[in-house]
């Protein structure tokens, strides 16, 4: 019974399935730079690597770098990104805090293309695609353990100094001329 719900689960969308169904996902920014009207409006799915969070007039903004979704919500992770957009979230609904949505994080959002904005990423102007926020998932942020340090100590009691240690090559030293 666990690993059928544990299949189940891992199959499951980010977001709702409703808005999952009704976003369109992997758009094109140079098409709704050439033609926001025609866009306006519309609700998105969007994915990335957030750059920037901040609390503005509007409510919370996220600036993020876009990375294709899947049609579940999770980053393609092969695909290279495809320029940057903005995505705030009103006032009125929530903050998402700056703390928790940090530079690095993944994350998926619904929203709703509103408008272009220029801006600035460092000394060069920039046409962000602008979203409203109707649903956002943060994912769990990635720890990496390094499980055999370099250089492989492995001290043995009754040896005075320690060997090196390798899984490779056992509680010997490296063959001669290895590095």
């Amino acid at each position: 019974m666990g690993i059928v719900s544990l299949l189940l689960c891992s199959c499951a969308p980010v977001l709702d399935r409703q808005l999952m169904r009704e976003g369109q996902r992997n758009v094109s920014f140079n098409e709704l730079r050439s033609n926001p009207d025609a866009y306006r409006g519309r609700l998105f799915i969007l994915g990335g690597l957030i750059v920037e969070a901040r609390f503005t007039e509007q409510g919370s903004q996220l600036e993020v770098l876009s990375v294709p979704v899947d049609s579940y919500g999770y980053l393609k992770e092969s695909e290279r990104p495809s320029g940057r957009f903005l995505a705030v979230y009103p006032k009125g609904k929530a903050l998402l805090d700056p703390i928790v949505y940090k530079r690095g994080r993944e994350v998926t959002l619904a929203g709703e293309f509103r408008e272009i904005r220029k801006g600035k990423i460092d000394e060069m102007e920039y046409e962000y695609p602008v979203f409203e926020i109707r649903q956002v998932h943060l994912f769990e942020e990635q720890q990496y353990y390094n499980l055999y340090p370099y250089p492989y100590y492995y001290p043995y009691p009754y040896y005075p100094y320690p060997y090196w240690y390798n899984p490779y090559w056992g509680p010997w030293p490296p063959p001669p001329g290895w590095w």
